[in-house]
């Protein structure tokens, strides 16, 4: 017996449930035990109470997954009685006995954890079969080919995965063995081939693992078990983990199940299938099988598996046959089956099954992985069947998922040459030729060259050439720089902090690895995989169904939260609308500098040498922001706009490299060495924390007056247009304390009421500001006595929190999420213990003073599902994303204000 689980855990622990058992008409557990007994266990459980066949078996808790970790790989005391007592169960109910040389009881060890992590864990079949029982396996079953087949695949298996034997050498021996005897198939092989086989894997596991093959059956199980739950922490199941955000504390059951063999001759099969289609929704049976195979052979690739039904085959243009008309007995029942697990579970299904020697047996079922497309069309037909309700429909959507169907995408089916992997910072795909300047994207593009903007980083220098470019790929930056953020609301293919990327802009060259590119030379990215691949990729369109417009009706109907967007162009505002945007909730001025001419009077501006030539710049800007607001307020035609004053530093719109000042001083008609000490002057060590925001506004307040002249003018000129009552929203950035407020806020009244003096108009309007600094929220009471809103911007108020930058963020915050340092990377998913208690206090300090007071979420957490149902628990009035986010944001709305409901919590409508 195995030491480990023979010897006791040092704490011991009595009269525990380790171990439920299933099979026979009934179960210790059910489907609502799925934390405990894992997915897999918890369905197998289920289907056996409701009376499908189901080969008996039981159930290894996943609490015995997290004692085997945290008691130093040991078991807990009674562990093995329990499972002595289940396999005896399991005997009862077959009538064979584990360990028997007459009639051996044979079994599958599998993993089940209580999502579905295909493929990350491993199996073991055929568990029981050594060179004693195989004989009686081959007497029983009265065929000496399947037993010794059977016996090979598990000493395959065993060595594998129990033993750390190299499975290429175990296929290398395999493939020698076909070759000799001039056939392709595993079913071409005798049982003589067989048992020459059996003698060279157990010889290569004895040279490979310097021990031999076990022949004791209770090794064996305890050896798989052990080999189960130490998969649970392989690389290829934690990398799954940190992908789809599962904690490793949820740890896996073990699910060990009398063997039935589709590999028996003719009249046996083994397969899989879906009871709709998992790429498009169809109602209709999909999946495959193959004849006289076992489970493993489906999806191996060793052979083609065949269609399930008639029809399918019929597509597919196969020879075949199809279950159906194979097995049709088997088929007729196992449809029936399918549509009784629908029905029971209300949602779509992906089952395993095996027929042995005619009989059907139901391995698994657990609800299908499906594409977003498909998910919509299921979701909308189960309600419209009466199977489910619209909100139950809300809440089994994936709102992440949303934008597959908003970007183009990568062709399924395409063939990728992948040289370099980064973060997948905004989603879509793009192909084009290597740009590695902003100028060299305008001139691809205006010459109609779809082109790659490829930088080590981007600054808001960059914005021409980022709107220019058809996808941004940077060697820094995480998953909130500045090209993340900006790709993201401009909805362009984004792959930031691709680190394996070695770029030489002095020689237009680039290394990927071993791959050398140059500029002009054509790549693909995929924002939603971080992939970089070499040359044109296959794309297919995104394509908006009937079902999304049902799906978002819904979503409408039920969110208390209003959804903005973050935008700053007409086409930002045009499309955030069209996907269904209430509003802008961040329109950063800045971004509107950098157009055409203004980046010249903006520079003349920041180099003025007194408040009179400061002006005359200031003057040549105004018409150009009123022309902006103007065209923003028209598109959102009386939906409010909040739009934030100039926040980043006056050094940021100034060249950085002698060549650049070159340029720039002969284009403004100033002396380059001027250019050149006002640049230095304006340099900071730490720009985010400087000269920026409302600071800038104190010390130069006729910046201030100028966009708020822009911002009034254009309310009454955009009011008058479209007949709609406009009412801005001015956003002070960066306050810390209630005087600067004050002081900016009293430049913007007077303002406004000088516009409205001059125009002859009331124009209703509120100053609000940005809480950003962790100040500003803990002083939210005094901030509120002068503000009529408040706008979260996390983004800012996480790394004032943090003490980080979110652009250097990247080169570590990998790290520290997979140590379990930090669960989550903090500029991706709002921090809510921290950060988010610090606008819990501001949110309720400011509603003390004013009730009625409007507050929002306006950082890159704006878009994100988990951080809107937390926005939702405190009451926020909206959140603001990126336009191609909205319809993820109204879907995650809706679905934070179901729980609330359901908890009847604060925030409940």
């Amino acid at each position: 017996m195995n030491a480990s689980i023979a010897s006791a855990a040092a704490q011991p622990e009595t009269a525990h449930h380790w171990v439920y058992s299933f099979g026979g008409g009934g179960a210790d557990g059910d489907a609502t035990m799925r934390n405990l007994l894992g997915g897999k266990g918890a369905n197998l459980a289920e289907m056996s109470r409701i009376g499908l066949p189901v080969p008996p078996g039981f159930t290894i808790t996943t609490e015995v997954c997290t004692h085997f970790y945290a008691h130093e790989r040991t078991y807990p005391d009674g562990l093995t009685e329990q499972i002595d007592n289940a396999l005896a169960k399991v005997a009862a109910i077959t009538g064979k006995t584990f360990g028997s040389t007459d009639n051996p009881l044979l079994l599958s060890v599998r993993s089940g954890a209580r999502v579905s992590m295909p493929g990350m864990m491993d199996t073991v079949l055929n568990l029981g079969l050594n060179d004693v029982t195989v004989e009686a396996l081959a007497r029983l079953s009265g065929d000496e080919r399947f037993a010794c087949d059977s016996y090979r695949r598990f000493i395959q298996m065993y060595g594998d995965v129990v033993m750390g034997v190299d499975h290429e050498l175990f296929e290398d021996a395999l493939g020698a063995a076909k070759d000799k005897r001039g056939v392709e198939l595993d079913t071409d092989l005798t049982a003589e081939d067989w048992r020459g086989l059996i003698a060279q894997f157990k010889a290569i596991i004895e040279e490979e693992a310097g021990e031999a093959f076990p022949q004791d059956p209770f090794d064996q199980l305890y050896g798989s078990v052990g080999a189960v739950f130490k998969s649970w922490m392989v690389p290829r199941a934690i990398t799954y983990r940190m992908l789809h955000d599962y904690p490793e504390t949820w740890g896996t059951a073990v699910n060990v199940q009398a063997m039935v063999f589709g590999n028996m001759g003719e009249r046996s099969a083994t397969g899989v299938a879906f009871t709709r289609n998992p790429s498009t929704g169809e109602k209709s049976l999909y999946g495959e099988y193959l004849i006289n195979a076992q489970g493993e052979d489906v999806v191996a690739g060793i052979r083609t598996p065949q269609p399930l039904t008639r029809k399918a085959r019929e597509e597919a243009g196969v020879s075949s046959p199809s279950l159906e008309e194979a097995m049709p007995a088997a088929f007729d029942e196992f449809t029936k089956y399918c549509d009784a697990l629908e029905a029971h579970y209300h949602d779509m299904q992906d089952m395993e099954f095996t027929v042995e020697d005619g009989t059907l047996w139901m391995l698994q079922t657990r609800s299908g992985k499906r594409t977003t497309k498909a998910a919509m069309k299921i979701a909308v037909d189960m309600v419209s069947e009466g199977l489910i309700t619209s909100d139950e429909a809300l809440m089994r959507l994936d709102p992440a998922a949303i934008d597959q169907l908003l970007h183009p995408t990568i062709d399924e089916n395409a063939e990728r040459q992948i040289i370099a992997r980064g973060l997948p910072a905004s989603p879509g795909a793009a192909t084009g030729e290597i740009v590695l300047t902003s100028a060299a994207a305008e001139e691809a593009a205006a010459a109609g060259r779809d082109c790659i903007l490829v930088r080590v980083e981007t600054s808001p220098e960059d914005i021409h050439g980022m709107h220019a470019a058809k996808g941004i790929l940077t060697a820094r930056g995480g998953m909130t720089s500045h090209a993340a953020v900006v790709a993201r609301g401009m909805g362009t293919p984004c792959v930031s902090g691709a680190g394996a990327l070695r770029i030489n802009n002095d020689t237009g060259m680039i290394a990927a690895g071993p791959t050398k590119l140059k500029a002009g030379d054509v790549i693909t990215i995929d924002g939603a995989s971080g992939e970089v691949m070499l040359g044109a990729v296959t794309m297919q369109e995104p394509e908006l169904t009937g079902e999304f417009s049902a799906v978002m009706e819904w979503a409408d109907a039920t969110r208390r939260m209003t959804v903005r967007t973050n935008a700053e162009t007409p086409a930002d505002a045009e499309t955030a609308r069209k996907y269904g945007a209430e509003g802008i909730g961040l329109c950063r001025t800045e971004h509107m500098f950098f157009d055409g001419d203004r980046i010249v009077s903006v520079r003349q501006m920041i180099l003025a040498d007194d408040p009179a030539d400061r002006q005359k710049a200031l003057d040549k800007l105004l018409p150009m922001q009123r022309g902006d607001f103007k065209q923003l307020f028209e598109i959102m035609a009386g939906l409010p706009v909040t739009i934030r004053l100039l926040d980043p530093p006056l050094h940021e719109f100034l060249p950085r490299t002698d060549e650049e000042m070159e340029a720039v001083a002969a284009d403004i008609g100033v002396d380059a060495d001027l250019l050149r000490e006002r640049t230095q002057e304006l340099h900071e060590f730490n720009p985010m924390l400087g000269h920026r925001g409302c600071r800038l506004a104190i010390s130069y307040p006729e910046i201030a007056r100028m966009q708020a002249r822009a911002i009034f003018e254009a309310a009454v000129e955009a009011g008058n247009a479209t007949g709609s009552l406009v009412e801005p929203e001015v956003m002070v950035p960066l306050v810390a304390t209630k005087a600067e407020l004050d002081f900016v806020k009293k430049e913007i009244v007077a303002v406004a009421d000088a516009v409205m003096a001059e125009k002859g108009v009331t124009i209703p309007y509120t100053v609000g500001t940005m809480i950003e600094l962790p100040r500003a929220a803990l002083r939210a009471g005094d901030i509120a006595q002068s503000a009529q809103f408040f706008s979260f911007g996390t983004n800012d108020l996480t790394q004032t929190t943090f003490g980080i930058s979110r652009d250097d963020a990247g080169q570590f915050l990998g790290t520290y999420e997979r140590l379990g340092v930090m669960e989550k990377d903090p500029f991706v998913t709002l921090d809510q213990d921290g950060v988010g208690e610090l606008v819990k206090i501001a949110t309720e300090r400011g509603k003390a003073v004013s009730v009625d007071m409007k507050m929002g979420i306006c950082g890159e957490h704006g878009g994100d599902p988990a951080s809107i149902g937390f926005c939702e628990t405190i009451g926020l009035d909206y959140v603001s994303c990126s336009p191609f986010r909205v319809p993820i944001a109204r879907l995650a709305a809706a679905q934070a204000a179901l729980r609330v409901k359901q908890s009847d919590g604060p925030g409940a409508s």
